[in-house]
């Protein structure tokens, strides 16, 4: 399919120019997908099929220091990305997040369980999945959770750590379900093959805490000589909230067929790979 991935520079959109090829183009900062005229341009140059929306502010923390900010590039943004997507027939594939939900239960999260958002980020990006919904029904919104791939995440800091002085401190109270991002941008594909629309969740299958991802990323890398101390989210500072249970359920995606690996097994796919932040045991 031709298609067109805003947020292309970020670890998601590499992932789907991986797994589109040539028949894709990706844009990163220099395409505003909040300016019509813009986006009206690309679309109309490229003629997509579908158009991947990976474009958002992550920072977590950032959102919250910077309301507006967020506001703009995760609700309002998207709309006119979604608007413009509809006036020319181009089918739109939006990604949120599991920061929708309270973080308050013990079953995993279904897609119409009621959203209460704890942060900025999250209320942010709910916004922009009722504007996105509203200016074009047919959107495929995909929520997700704590993607790692090419770049700066979560894997990666924790790997650069593993040679320091510094011990390594990591929250043993908050779980989701880790996602590579590649394996993410082959279920996303498989989703629009399917013709999926509305909202789905799709994360890597298990679930863990950070504390237990930190742990089997540096076991996996050939460190497991290396301490992690578990800690509670109280022993750190951040300006955001984070949820303390973000398991999603992904059931829907698993009933069309489309089911990402359990996460250990990507984890250590991700280690082997040209993605991979240092060099590990094969």
């Amino acid at each position: 399919m031709r298609a067109l991935i805003t947020g292309g520079a970020g670890q998601l959109g590499w992932a789907l120019q991986g797994a589109l090829g040539k028949n894709a183009e990706a844009k990163g900062h220099e395409l505003d997908i909040g300016d019509a005229a813009a986006v009206g341009g690309a679309l109309r140059q490229l003629q997509p099929e579908v158009v991947f929306n990976a474009a958002a502010l992550t920072q977590v923390d950032r959102c919250e220091r910077e309301p507006a900010l967020a506001h703009r590039e995760n609700a309002l943004a998207p709309e006119v990305l979604a608007s413009v997507c509809a006036d020319l027939g181009i089918r739109l594939v939006h990604i949120s997040t599991d920061y929708v939900f309270s973080g308050e239960g013990d079953r995993p999260w279904q897609e119409d369980d009621t959203p209460a958002p704890r942060s900025v980020y999250g209320r942010t990006k709910l916004e922009g999945e009722a504007r996105v919904q509203a200016a074009l029904p047919e959107t495929l919104i995909v929520r997700t959770s704590w993607v790692y791939g090419r770049g700066r995440n979560f894997v990666a800091a924790i790997l650069a750590q593993a040679g320091g002085n510094q011990p390594i401190r990591v929250v043993n109270d908050q779980y989701g379900r880790p996602t590579r991002a590649h394996d993410l941008a082959l279920g996303l594909l498989a989703l629009v093959e399917r013709g999926a629309r509305g909202v789905y969740h799709l994360a890597g299958t298990g679930e863990t805490s950070w504390w237990g991802l930190a742990r089997e990323a540096l076991d996996a890398a050939g460190h497991p000589d290396v301490s992690v101390a578990r800690i509670g989210s109280h022993e750190i500072q951040t300006d955001a909230a984070r949820p303390a249970w973000s398991v999603l359920d992904c059931e829907k995606a698993a009933r069309l067929g489309v089911v990402l690996p359990d996460w250990r097994q990507a984890l250590r796919a991700y280690l082997r790979s040209e993605d991979a932040p240092v060099d590990v045991p094969a």
